[in-house]
């Protein structure tokens, strides 16, 4: 094993739209219909495909007016979604870099939403080399070409590297590429698994 690629939400920072939504809505069924039924992940996978949340937002206040605010909101304070780092995870990455381990980073994402969290946690992102989000390349996770696109950046082969994502689909994929993918939990889970690989890890 070479190097570790890492997933950004819910892996590296916490990420739900709840986070934000709960301070907005009266109670989580209106949270749960919005989610649902007004702005879904298909809408926000867009903006992870590529689409400028500005258009993204046009689109889906037109379809449903009554929530045009609403839906702007989300826009504008969009960082309240990704309210701070998961339990651990700077630590381990700091650990890893240390011992010279290659880390990189792939992750559905928005470009515009990507630069500003980039910058909020600056240090966090410092110790990545090669850096694939999904709305600067036009894929996104399950595809193979986001997955082939980072290789190609890497020049690393498939089996050099582990991949770590909280959507079993996605390391699923990363798998059938026979890159090592691990499905994330929590830090101490991903931890043993690492040094498993023979990643050097201080075990706890």
């Amino acid at each position: 094993m070479v190097g570790v690629v890492f997933d950004v939400g819910n892996v590296l920072l916490q990420w739900n739209p709840r986070f934000l939504m709960r301070k907005l809505l009266p109670d989580d069924a209106a949270v749960e219909h919005f989610l649902r039924e007004i702005c879904p992940p298909t809408w926000n996978l867009e903006q992870d495909r590529g689409r400028p949340w500005a258009e993204g937002v046009r689109i889906q206040a037109a379809r449903h007016p009554a929530y045009a605010g609403l839906i702007q909101t989300w826009n504008e304070r969009w960082h309240e979604t990704l309210p701070g780092p998961v339990a651990g995870m700077p630590e381990l990455v700091a650990e890893l870099a240390g011992a010279g381990v290659p880390l990189h980073i792939l992750s559905n994402f928005s470009a515009e939403k990507f630069a500003e969290t980039r910058q909020r946690y600056a240090p966090l992102f410092a110790h990545f080399d090669q850096i694939v989000i999904s709305g600067e390349v036009g894929f996104v996770k399950p595809e193979t070409q986001i997955f082939t696109h980072l290789l190609a950046r890497t020049a690393e082969r498939p089996h050099e590297l582990a991949f770590v994502d909280d959507v079993a689909d996605y390391a699923h994929a990363a798998t059938r590429l026979g890159i090592h993918g691990i499905g994330f939990r929590d830090e101490p889970t991903l931890r043993r698994e690492l040094i498993g690989l023979g990643l050097p890890l201080r075990p706890r």
